[in-house]
C-alpha cells in the first residue's frame, strides 16, 4: 500500500528507481485484479455451488421419504450424538432394533438410530428411508445448502485474492534478487579503486 500511495508522489523523483515504479505498479495492478477478481470468482463458485446443492436437494427429497417406525427392542451400546445440523443441543440418539412399513406396503425390519432417550419396546419414531424401504440419511435441507455454497463461494474469493498476492510477493522477490544482483557487479568493478584518492580520474 505504500509504493501504492507513493507512485504518483515519486514518479519524477529522481532518486525513484525504475524498480520502485515497477513494484508500485505490480502492487496497484495486483489490488485491482484482488478487487475485481476475486468477487466475481467468489460468485461464479459460489452460483455454481448453489445450484448444485439445490439440485441434489431435490433429488434426495424426491427420493425419500418419511416413515413411522417401531421400536421392537433396544440394541447394546452407548447413545450416540445427534447430527449437529438438525439437532438442538441434548438430543441423544440410540441404536434399536425397529420395524416399518416400505413406500411400496411391505414390512422391514432392521437396525437403525431412533432420536429416543429412553427408546422401549412399542416407542414410534420417524426416519428416512428410501424409495425401496431402505434406511436413509436425513436429506439435506435448502438452508444448509445454501450456506454450504455461500461458504464455497467465500472460499473461492479468498483463494483468488491469496494466487494474486502469492504471485505479486514472488515478482517482487525475483526483482529484489535481481536488483541485489546488479549491487553485486557494481560493488566488484567499484572495489579496487572504492576510497583511493583521484580514482577514476
Amino acid at each position: 500500500m505504500r509504493a501504492i500511495s507513493g507512485l504518483w508522489r515519486w514518479r519524477h523523483n529522481p532518486l525513484c528507481r525504475a524498480t520502485d515504479l515497477a513494484e508500485a505498479w505490480l502492487a496497484l495492478f495486483a489490488l485491482l485484479v484482488i478487487v475485481l477478481a476475486a468477487p466475481l470468482a467468489g460468485s461464479v463458485a459460489g452460483g455454481a455451488a448453489q445450484d448444485a446443492l439445490q439440485r441434489s436437494v431435490r433429488e434426495q427429497h424426491h427420493a425419500r421419504r418419511l416413515v413411522t417406525a417401531t421400536v421392537v427392542r433396544r440394541l447394546d451400546g452407548s447413545p450416540l450424538d445427534a447430527d449437529p445440523e438438525t439437532s438442538t443441543a441434548g438430543d441423544v440418539r440410540n441404536r434399536v432394533l425397529a420395524r416399518w412399513t416400505a413406500p411400496d406396503g411391505t414390512e422391514r425390519r432392521g437396525p437403525v438410530v431412533a432420536g429416543l432417550k429412553s427408546p422401549q419396546p412399542g416407542d414410534r419414531f420417524r426416519m428416512w428411508t428410501d424409495r425401496h424401504g431402505r434406511p436413509a440419511a436425513r436429506p439435506l435441507e435448502p438452508a444448509t445448502a445454501t450456506t454450504h455454497a455461500v461458504l464455497a463461494g467465500f472460499g473461492a474469493a479468498l483463494a483468488t485474492a491469496g494466487l494474486v498476492e502469492g504471485g505479486r510477493r514472488l515478482v517482487v522477490w525475483r526483482m529484489v534478487r535481481r536488483r541485489y544482483v546488479r549491487w553485486d557487479q557494481a560493488w566488484d568493478r567499484a572495489g579496487p579503486d572504492w576510497g583511493r584518492t583521484g580514482a577514476g580520474s
